[in-house]
């Protein structure tokens, strides 16, 4: 019985320390898991995560819409994902998309979207790419900007920047070891 939660305990493991580096870092914004869990383990991975004071991000694929780019490429473009996404999620379930430059997040904003997710870019682009995007949006709209995409815990406090809403972490659940203990009484 013991061994089944070796498991999640490094996750919640890894999370406590993900939240003790945003926590040093004076990070405001929220640090989350993402949807990659291990097949049949999702809900213990996902205690983990919250054990650990993460954020799970989405329990599963009906917890929010996530365009990613086969969504993009197979509407035309990123405004025509946003629309036939939300005329079938209706107003209650939130959208995000996967952004690979400031631009796409901007036609993601103006085409509805409510959360962006900066993929795969280094800390300053991510920097500049926030702070723009924020500054450009002003009070008008709320739109919450994700970090996301190669970003661990050894370089995790470069990614902790002003204007990031949400950091996300692959590496939360991947390849994490177990936490070795056990419930022998010493005598």
């Amino acid at each position: 019985m013991i061994a089944k939660w070796k498991w999640p305990c490094g996750v919640a493991s890894r999370a406590r320390r993900l939240r003790s580096i945003a926590d040093s870092c004076g990070f405001q914004g929220i640090v989350a898991g993402t949807r990659k869990t291990t097949p049949g383990f999702r809900l213990v991975e996902k205690y983990g995560m919250q054990v650990g004071g993460a954020d799970t991000h989405r329990m599963d694929l009906s917890s929010m819409v996530m365009l990613k780019d086969n969504h993009i490429w197979a509407t035309g473009s990123i405004t025509n994902a946003v629309k036939q996404a939300r005329t079938v999620a209706g107003f209650s379930i939130k959208i995000e998309v996967e952004c690979q430059s400031e631009a796409e997040a901007m036609e993601a904003i103006d085409a509805g979207a409510d959360i962006v997710m900066l993929d795969n870019f280094n800390p300053s682009e991510l920097e500049l790419a926030a702070a723009s995007i924020k500054a450009s949006l002003g009070a008008k709209k709320q739109v919450l900007i994700e970090a996301s995409g190669g970003i661990t815990e050894a370089n995790a406090a470069e990614y902790m920047v002003p204007g990031i809403d949400i950091i996300s972490f692959g590496s939360m659940t991947q390849s994490v070891p177990h936490v070795d203990f056990s419930l022998k009484i010493a005598h």
